[in-house]
């Protein structure tokens, strides 16, 4: 089409109709990883099952289409599109309640998301890829090829704007419900647009009546109970949900429905989970942590450690945490304060490393989560570059949450190979003494280091680090067997395949609280029978990994829902 052939080119109704469906289609699609991430996570599992059942719903879509495609009509368009806007007015309103239910069909973890996604997205987009080859066949071009030609132009520009829209305008700005009454009003507006200029009185009132559902059901919101507490913040960043929930005198950080800080209002000094304790670890394997200068955490969420290290120590803190909605949240929320010994970096922990000239005494990676870890800080290069970044007592601690032993630990077992392959020592410790899905802390040292718990046991009494790390130091776990896990490289890094035995196990967090509960299943998502956790077997007693706690020795248990 010539410049001149396309400033005269005025879309037809059919033009219209197809565009529309493409930039609605795809918009739902980016749209469905926001919405099932929460239950699910965002694993290569999850996202091939949103991809999967959008193909294969517009294929069929496509191919009922094209046998009824000689009765097309403007009008048989306009009632698809009202049907199309009415299912998405059931998601927005009843979207958890029907990712509840679809997460209770008996399915192998890596397939869990796929009911889900199909309940959720299925109808809406099989009647959405009707409007294709109605269009070809209501289309006044001149054969086949043309028409089909076409259509396709217009579908997949409409496609790449419902793309961009979603991805780059909508989601920063907007909430779920927000986006979908949008997608809503378009569908709808388009479906009474064909209709023009020979109105009936069925069109227009159905086009009045979903309308109104629209609004209903995005003012009502989804129909679920929220037993986490008070809603004090929400909002989707461009990297995932972040919501702040009060719960008493707790505050906690939730990113993609998986808490990750925690901050007693009351005493917000105090480690409400015990995993954040043992970030300081490593001021006992440096030489002297008087001449500790700079620490460096990779992932900031509610700031725990970083406000920690700032208080108790006389050191410079750069923290890199890539989403900037995050570092908001903890400055309105969580009582960051920037200064001259705290400074926020807002980038990626790997670029940052990459491009910084400062070597650290102390560098914490806290980015990972249960079933969300950002692939290209678990591979071998970002370790060796962290180990060339720490000076020569330096100590690095990676947050890792798996299993420490048996089903679910494959994770953790590939990436401490992965770790010890970077560093000349390497340390790991449980903070749990269920043995279940956990935080689980890797430390590696620089230098060629061979401590022992009791050596570690004398210098915590007598280096005064504000902190005492007793129960942390008798936390110690054996060196794991490696030989059955890969060590994870830019070339082959299985991280889904391997967090795969995770999915469905209960995700265990110490709290500091008084009352000790014992761990609950942590998604129905998981499958058919999930295990319940079962407390660490006593010292010496039969599967005891070497050095493990005493059941006594770490602080009561809390549970966390799997965040898919």
């Amino acid at each position: 089409m010539s410049m001149r052939q396309l400033s005269a080119y005025r879309p037809t109704k059919p033009d219209v109709a197809v565009f529309v469906s493409g930039v609605a289609s795809m918009g739902l699609e980016i749209l469905a990883g926001r919405i099932i991430a929460p239950q699910f996570g965002s694993s290569i599992y999850t996202w091939g099952s949103i991809i999967t059942v959008f193909l294969t719903a517009l294929s069929l879509g496509y191919w009922q289409g094209g046998k009824r495609a000689q009765t097309a009509s403007n009008r048989r368009m306009s009632w698809i599109l009202l049907g199309t806007a009415g299912y998405v007015a059931i998601v927005v309103y009843a979207s958890d309640q029907l990712l509840l239910s679809a997460s209770a069909m008996p399915l192998p973890a890596r397939y869990a998301s796929l009911p889900a996604v199909l309940i959720l997205f299925g109808p809406p987009t099989y009647l959405l890829g009707f409007i294709s080859p109605y269009s070809a066949e209501l289309s006044m071009k001149e054969g086949t090829g043309e028409a089909s030609g076409h259509v396709y132009a217009l579908g997949t520009i409409g496609s790449i704007v419902g793309a961009g829209a979603t991805t780059y305008l909508l989601i920063p700005v907007l909430g779920i419900d927000m986006i979908g009454l949008l997608f809503g009003f378009v569908l709808v507006g388009t479906a009474f647009a064909l209709t023009l200029p020979a109105v009936t009185s069925k069109p227009a009132a159905a086009s009045v009546a979903i309308a109104v559902l629209l609004v209903v059901a995005a003012g009502l919101g989804p129909i679920a109970f929220d037993h986490r507490g008070d809603v004090v913040y929400q909002t989707q960043t461009a990297y995932q949900e972040l919501e702040v929930i009060d719960d008493g005198d707790t505050r906690t950080l939730y990113l993609d429905g998986a808490r990750h800080s925690a901050m007693d209002l009351e005493d917000p000094d105090r480690h409400v989970f015990e995993y954040t304790r043992f970030f300081h670890l490593p001021m006992l394997m440096v030489d002297d942590p008087d001449e500790v200068e700079n620490v460096l955490f990779i992932g900031g969420g509610g700031y725990t450690g970083p406000k920690d290290f700032e208080r108790k120590y006389d050191v410079n803190v750069d923290v890199a945490e890539l989403d900037p909605e995050v570092s908001q949240a903890a400055k309105d929320y969580f009582d960051l304060e920037e200064g001259d010994n705290m400074t926020v970096h807002t980038e990626d922990g790997r670029q940052f490393l990459r491009d910084t000239d400062t070597t650290y005494d102390v560098i914490v990676l806290d980015a990972y989560q249960k079933d969300q870890v950002p692939i290209h800080l678990t591979q071998l290069g970002f370790m060796e570059l962290a180990e060339e970044r720490l000076t020569e007592d330096g100590v690095f601690l990676a947050n890792v949450i798996a299993a420490p032993s048996g089903a679910g630990s494959e994770f953790y077992r590939a990436q401490y190979k992965t770790i010890d392959e970077a560093f000349a020592s390497t340390y790991s410790y449980r903070t749990s003494n269920w043995d279940s899905v956990q935080n689980i802390e890797v430390v590696a040292t620089k230098d060629n280091t061979d401590f022992t718990d009791a050596e570690l046991a004398e210098r915590n009494e007598n280096r005064d680090l504000g902190i005492d790390l007793s129960g942390e130091v008798n936390a110690s776990l054996s060196e794991p067997e490696t030989d059955d896990v890969p060590v994870l490289t830019e070339d082959h890094a299985p991280v889904d395949s391997l967090q795969a035995s995770t999915v469905g196990q209960e995700y265990v967090i110490e709290q500091t609280d008084d009352e000790e509960t014992s761990p609950e299943p942590a998604s129905i998502a998981a499958g058919s029978s999930p295990a319940l956790a079962r407390p660490a077997p006593e010292p010496g007693g039969p599967g005891l990994e070497s050095g493990a706690t005493d059941p006594a020795a770490v602080g009561p248990v809390a549970t966390e829902p799997a965040s898919p």
